[in-house]
């Protein structure tokens, strides 16, 4: 009932900012939080940021102080500002939206590449 769908990934030098975006789709009064994943090639998914329909967020250390995770509720977007960035962010994003009755729903991710 519910896709999301990941924009904004592309090629940026160290030290460079870059803004994803989340769209989704389908009723917003069914998702509990959405969060931002990232995966390398050989590594494993890893959580980078989430926010709560409460509006909390948490964030892994790794990228305290140089990301931020934000939603607009009226185009049902959640994004992710990063700036500051470094090689090792270089990774596939991908959205997360976790419904109210316990299902998840994932997004085709989108590449970004911080080159050095």
């Amino acid at each position: 009932q519910v896709q999301v769908v990941e924009s904004g990934g592309g090629l940026v030098q160290a030290g460079g900012s870059l803004r994803l975006s989340c769209a989704a789709s389908g009723s917003p009064f069914i998702i509990s939080s959405m969060a931002w994943y990232r995966q390398a090639p050989g590594n494993q998914r890893e959580l980078v940021a989430t926010i709560t329909s409460g509006g909390s967020t948490n964030y892994a250390d790794s990228v305290k102080g140089r990301f931020t995770i934000s939603r607009d509720n009226a185009k049902n977007t959640v994004y992710l500002q990063m700036n500051s960035l470094k090689p090792e962010d270089t990774a596939v994003y991908y959205c997360n939206a976790k419904l109210i009755y316990n299902t998840y729903s994932w997004g085709q991710g989108t590449q970004v590449t911080v080159s050095s």
